[in-house]
């Protein structure tokens, strides 16, 4: 798909960026910014593009498993101790 092209956008995405596009206009932005920056918006949003109703979730969402950051589970306590010297 070439550069500009916004075929692969759903009918929804496209009307959001043409009213954020006006938006910006009316603030005073230069029609080419109004575009580039509302276009950067729908995508910040979307994460741009058509995507499919189902199986499309967010990053790392669903998936757990690994260890968690932070303190051990197994021994090793830290706890004072009581060390005779």
């Amino acid at each position: 798909m070439p550069r500009g092209d916004k075929g692969a956008y759903t009918d929804k995405q496209k009307r959001q960026a043409e009213h954020i596009e006006e938006s910006y206009e009316e603030r005073g932005v230069s029609e080419g910014e109004a575009e580039r920056r509302a276009w950067a918006t729908v995508n910040k949003e979307s994460g741009g593009g058509k995507k499919s109703g189902s199986g499309r979730g967010k990053k790392g969402g669903s998936k757990k498993g690994g260890s968690k950051k932070g303190g051990s589970k197994k021994g090793g306590s830290k706890k004072g101790g009581s060390k005779k010297g």
